[in-house]
């Protein structure tokens, strides 16, 4: 007689804790001695340069190139793929190599987590996602190293064409370009190279759409008419993301940060600026060299990231999609909301605002902690930051060095924006007892 043991953590609890493993493990790894080149790191630099991998952000205490070893840079390329791809991701390949099913509920936590609907076909988006993966980062690697062979020699240039295609792909924003542009420069020595910079947004736009949206593209062989409808609102309105905030980039830093620039060379870097503000990191500019209007456009653009299931944060474009929507319909009065041609379900308003507050609270009492504590930087290079953080974007403005709250605050909001507001709330909830009692309504007055 077989006795079914049940499970005492939820799925949720198993995803939060799952990436925190990831985190302590890489942690570990980057504070031995051969990690460095120094021959040595702090735990807590190791411990953010571990979560800053793990949750693909792209902040870092110090640049990558100059401090870590070849270990160190191998262990920090590993944790972003892993991070990547997703801890539920692998744990889907675990059972399947074991050949252990999944139950029904375990099976759409992991669908909805890579950002798929349907219950069925576990298998053939596990080996979609890997597959196609590796198929695109190795293709962006092929294409880097057209440029990067020549300027750095054979073995430099295959290994950057590696580490910076994993790097864009993952929308982690980390980079080994130290060592020979000097420390921080990020990508600014290919501002003007459209290879470079073409390719290293693909990566990033692809990445940061989702496995199970481009699965959908493919299923339809690139037929618009036979899209699923959230794959269609989200090409919609990526493009008109995409394409305001790069004219709107170029409109404010024609005279700022790209003021030395020709016109091509200005639009090259502005539709890189807004690719990257979404939740890449990197940068073809200085940020610091932003102008005010550029400053808080990618504030915004860091904000609101990008789509779900995928290697980007933020409160992701379906949210800010639907909180929009809903914006509007109430201002119209109406009961529905609508997009196109079809309705919202009312929780799922209301899912999006409680994201949306989550996120927005958690960047102001962060940003308030941090300026109380570390009077030297600005509230705006706090805000700033705290918004990279938690959008898990990578770019920094910071002049001085991380505080030790600082860097504690930052990894906290890096954890939370990788592994999402909802399912660390959902890990936290108990299980429910009894049936909830319905309190009377009452009503109250707003705006």
């Amino acid at each position: 007689m077989k006795f079914k043991v049940k499970p005492k953590m939820s799925v949720w609890r198993y995803l939060a804790l799952g990436y925190l493993t990831v985190i302590l493990l890489g942690s570990v790894l980057l504070v031995l001695p051969f990690a460095s080149q120094n021959g040595g790191t702090s735990y807590l630099d190791a411990l953010f340069t571990a979560t800053s991998a793990a949750c693909v952000t792209g902040l870092v205490p110090f640049d990558t190139a100059i401090h870590w070893s070849g270990f160190g840079q191998a262990v920090i390329l590993i944790l972003i793929q892993l991070g990547g791809l997703g801890f539920t991701t692998f744990v889907s390949v675990i059972f399947l190599m074991v050949k252990r099913g999944m139950g029904l509920y375990s099976r759409s936590v992991m669908i909805q987590s890579v950002g798929g609907n349907r219950l069925s076909g576990v298998k053939t988006l596990v080996r979609r996602i890997l597959i196609g993966t590796f198929s695109i980062e190795l293709l962006g690697a092929a294409l880097l190293s057209i440029r990067f062979i020549p300027d750095f020699g054979a073995g430099k240039g295959i290994y950057y064409s590696i580490f910076h295609s994993v790097s864009a792909y993952c929308n982690a924003g980390f980079d080994v370009m130290g060592a020979a542009c000097g420390a921080n420069a990020s990508l600014t020595r290919y501002a003007g190279d459209p290879l470079v910079s073409l390719v290293i947004c693909v990566l990033i736009i692809v990445g940061g759409l989702g496995f199970c949206l481009w699965g959908d593209v493919f299923d339809c062989k690139g037929n618009p008419k036979k899209f699923q409808f959230y794959t269609k609102v989200i090409l919609v309105v990526n493009t008109i993301l995409l394409v305001a905030s790069t004219l709107l980039f170029l409109l404010f830093e024609r005279n700022a940060s790209c003021a030395n620039f020709g016109f091509g060379k200005k639009l090259l870097c502005s539709f890189f600026d807004a690719t990257t503000a979404r939740t890449a990191g990197f940068s073809s500019t200085n940020p610091t060299t932003l102008s005010e209007s550029g400053y808080f456009l990618t504030v915004v653009l860091m904000f609101i990231g990008g789509s779900s299931g995928s290697t980007a944060g933020g409160i992701k474009v379906g949210t800010f999609t639907v909180i929009v929507v809903g914006m509007w319909a109430s201002l119209r009065g109406k009961k529905d909301v609508t997009l196109g041609r079809r309705r919202i379900d009312s929780s799922l308003v209301g899912q999006a605002l409680a994201i949306f507050m989550a996120y927005l609270m958690l960047v102001l009492v962060s940003t308030m902690v941090i300026c109380a504590v570390q009077t030297d930087l600005t509230f705006s290079q706090t805000l700033f930051e705290t918004v990279s953080a938690l959008g898990t974007v990578g770019i920094s403005v910071l002049p001085a060095p991380r505080g030790i709250v600082c860097k504690l605050i930052l990894i906290v909001l890096m954890y939370l924006g990788r592994v999402g507001v909802l399912t660390f709330a959902f890990a936290l909830r108990r299980k429910r007892g009894a049936a909830e009692i319905r309190r009377p309504i009452e009503s109250f007055y707003i705006g």
